[in-house]
């Protein structure tokens, strides 16, 4: 038997999530993740679109539409960019969006690697709530769970961002260890209740 790689546990995740699709163009940084989905036996379905522009405009139409949050994949590099668009939408339109962006491999960051480009600072004006680069196989249910939360308190896009070699990291085993943040899958909305001096006041009018 195959060992599970740290992009089957995003594939859990997502499906604890309740994200039944994700929306995208396949490249050599998402592959992984895609291979994941595609060994899901109950994971979310993956959509294909043209350019990943178009993808990222899927994602928001289902959030405006199903009232869940929408996933958009890309690669890293040029297919990063194409997200900005569909991303901007979600932000000026309240749009709750996480985005999976592929960047390259650890051991390259910083050597002007090919299609290598700072996301940090592409996406730092649409994704105000949340933005996290994962560094460590461990760090992925923290980071996933945040963006989500994020995105669902702040009606807005959220990005995560997984180079190659985590992707592909064999899954860790998760505990109580010290240095590790655990979290659950889960986020309500909140309810405000009204003080009860103020229920009298609006019964004396």
């Amino acid at each position: 038997m195959s060992r599970m790689s740290v992009s089957d546990l995003l594939v859990r995740r997502l499906t604890t999530w309740g994200v039944k699709r994700i929306y995208g163009y396949s490249g050599d940084g998402n592959n992984t993740l895609l291979g994941a989905l595609r060994r899901a036996e109950d994971g979310p379905e993956f959509i294909t679109a043209r350019h990943e522009e178009g993808a990222a405009f899927m994602a928001v139409g289902e959030a405006k539409y199903s009232g869940g949050v929408g996933v958009v994949t890309s690669t890293q590099g040029p297919g990063a960019v194409h997200l900005l668009n569909g991303l901007y939408d979600a932000k000026l339109d309240s749009a709750p969006v996480v985005a999976l962006v592929a960047q390259q491999s650890r051991s390259v960051l910083g050597s002007d690697y090919q299609q290598e480009i700072d996301l940090h600072n592409l996406f730092s004006d649409v994704a105000t709530p949340f933005m996290e680069t994962i560094t460590v196989p461990e760090q992925l249910p923290m980071v996933l769970d945040r963006a989500f939360r994020a995105a669902l308190a702040n009606s807005a896009p959220a990005v995560v961002i997984i180079p190659h070699d985590v992707q592909q990291a064999e899954e860790p085993d998760l505990g109580q260890n010290h240095g590790e943040v655990v979290t659950a899958a889960h986020w309500s909305f909140g309810h405000m209740v009204p003080l009860e001096s103020d229920i009298e006041k609006a019964v004396e009018v």
